[in-house]
């Protein structure tokens, strides 16, 4: 074997029998890459086991889990030009989606396999990795509050359907939004700040066309000033989202930087990746090309 990898396992991630999981991987990879297995447990999660392991000098990271296993394995990589082999077995697959990588454990293999890797871009959120994007207001709460036993049966459709059930609950808030370049006051819904972002992140989806590797983050803010403006809002980011073309509503403006500071009245919860990290303010800048990762072949 000419190839070794330190393989990161979250064994309670998604619905999938983990044993027949973990012996299909091995039974793919081990053929032609060698495999340290470490098993996430609630004492150790990816991210310790993932700097362990770099402490230890491996040269390549593999992480199978939900985005969240794949966040923090991602974010003890940063920066350190080791890369990262993506095996997404989530609720929602998120990351792999917004990178381009199949959902299935055998194309996802394949791609570690075919060895074509790529440095991407990440942000830096309140000093916390940041691979996605970072949402707040509606997009915390809808994600907040999505049904977990709708999460577990329906996956991504679950945010939609708690997104919908919140579209009669607006909350406005006075955002403050900083760039490198100026600083506006404006009353919003919602603010996503991405770094790359799937389609069924449908709130990321101003800008169209969301790049991970130009080296800027892509602000959308929601505006509307009423249930009616939202579900126009909300439909022109869908068609952002399916055609690839910026959203073209007066309730919907986007911005790109290199770095963002917002601050809201009333504060509002942050989700980082999937998941609720705190309230504002929220500083988010990019590190360009901060992360390496396996892409299929395809890609450019």
């Amino acid at each position: 074997m000419t190839r070794s990898a330190c393989l990161i396992f979250n064994p309670v991630a998604g619905q999938s029998d983990p044993d027949e999981d973990l012996n299909k991987i091995v039974n793919i990879l081990e053929p032609e890459i060698e495999l340290d297995v470490q098993c996430t447990t609630p004492e150790k999660d990816a991210a310790q086991l993932t700097k362990t392991a770099v402490e230890r000098g491996v040269k390549t990271i593999i992480a199978s889990g939900g985005d969240g296993t794949l966040s923090a394995a991602a974010g003890a990589l940063v920066e350190t030009g080791i890369p990262l082999g993506i095996i997404p077995r989530g609720t929602a697959n998120a990351i792999a989606s917004a990178l381009g990588i199949h959902d299935t454990i055998k194309a996802a293999c394949q791609t570690i396999l075919d060895g074509k890797i790529k440095k991407i871009d990440v942000g830096r959120c309140n000093d916390k990795p940041m691979v996605l994007l970072a949402g707040i207001g509606f997009e915390a709460k809808t994600v907040e509050e999505a049904d977990r036993e709708l999460k577990n049966n329906f996956g991504m459709l679950a945010y939609v359907v708690s997104g919908l059930q919140k579209l009669g609950e607006l909350e406005p808030f006075e955002a403050t939004i900083e760039t490198d370049e100026n600083t506006v006051t404006i009353t919003a819904t919602a603010v996503t700040i991405a770094n790359a972002a799937p389609p069924t992140s449908i709130l990321a989806q101003g800008p169209a066309g969301i790049v991970y590797d130009d080296g800027l983050l892509d602000l959308t803010v929601v505006t509307p000033k009423n249930q009616t403006n939202a579900i126009a809002a909300s439909y022109e980011l869908l068609q952002s989202a399916i055609f690839g073309e910026s959203a073209d509503h007066e309730d919907v403006k986007y911005i790109r930087t290199r770095y963002v500071k917002v601050t809201a009245k009333p504060a509002q919860k942050i989700v980082l990746d999937g998941e609720i990290i705190g309230e504002t303010p929220i500083k988010v800048d990019c590190i360009p090309g901060g992360l390496t990762v396996f892409v299929p072949m395809q890609q450019d």
